[in-house]
């Protein structure tokens, strides 16, 4: 018979990759992961680590386990949530991750809202893919992030979208828009890191446009390439709700934020009333 409780290790070690990468998320020792890995694979009847030096990788069996440990967390995530309904839990705190544009615009609101339920928000400043390894790792209860970011271990509720629109030096020949973006291929840009969907976002426009950016500085803080724009660096692309711009002429690029939650939490009493006052309407 299979411990569920190994599988939430096997889980941790498929999401960081590494049995110290895990073990700091479970708040264990790596010879702790290990031994409970190691007692797995004789529960399971099959080699679940391909060990590579200080590397493990999932054997196919590895994989297919996963799979069921991800239903297996589901349901007693719901198994959790019908408890927590019985008892109608109504008071407590809920752990919410969001980025800056985000809190202030609809996280802050909401906290003094549920405040006065007797529900406390335990918010926590985190870019959409901190979001999702907190939620993964069960440290928050409610991740607020870019659509794209989420899987399927989650169930997502939209909260809202935004266009991005075009940050211009003062004095730009251009302030006060709406701006065609082929109009800045000549232009030095400011963008997120590689790795960031953001700036996939931007390049993807720009190729649209017709041109690729000409990128002279990076940086993943919004505030920052707000600074650098401002001193004349470059042009960017922002989601509005992070930086003031000029719109982008004809069809801007979109952002889509949503409340994730792990996939069978959402009937967690507590959990709902911080979705439906997170959800316009």
């Amino acid at each position: 018979m299979i411990d569920p409780r190994r599988l939430r290790v096997l889980r941790a070690l498929a999401d960081h990759g590494t049995v110290t990468a895990a073990a700091a998320a479970l708040h264990l020792t790596p010879s702790a992961v290990s031994q409970q890995l190691a007692a797995l694979e004789s529960e399971a009847g099959h080699p679940l680590l391909l060990r590579k030096g200080r590397r493990v990788s999932l054997t196919p069996a590895g994989e297919l386990l996963v799979t069921h440990a991800h239903v297996v967390a589901a349901e007693l995530e719901r198994a959790q949530a019908t408890l927590d309904a019985l008892a109608d839990g109504t008071a407590g705190r809920v752990g919410v991750a969001a980025f800056a544009s985000a809190i202030t615009q609809v996280v802050a609101p909401a906290l003094a809202v549920l405040k006065e339920r007797s529900i406390e928000l335990s918010v926590r400043d985190a870019e959409g893919h901190e979001s999702v390894r907190l939620l993964l790792d069960g440290e928050i209860d409610v991740a607020i992030t870019e659509e794209h970011r989420t899987t399927d271990r989650f169930t997502r509720f939209p909260l809202y979208t935004e266009p991005f629109d075009v940050v211009l030096p003062p004095g730009h020949a251009l302030n006060g828009g709406p701006v065609e973006l082929r109009q800045l291929a000549d232009e030095d840009w400011v963008v997120t890191l590689p790795g960031n969907p953001l700036r996939d976002v931007v390049e993807t426009a720009c190729a649209q446009a017709g041109f690729t950016p000409r990128i002279r500085h990076t940086s993943d803080d919004f505030r920052a390439i707000e600074a650098l724009v401002a001193a004349g660096a470059g042009v960017a692309l922002a989601p509005r709700n992070a930086v003031g711009g000029v719109p982008v002429a004809g069809v801007a690029p979109l952002r889509r934020v949503v409340a994730a939650v792990r996939r069978g939490s959402e009937d967690h009493p507590l959990i709902r009333a911080v979705l439906d006052e997170l959800r316009p309407g």
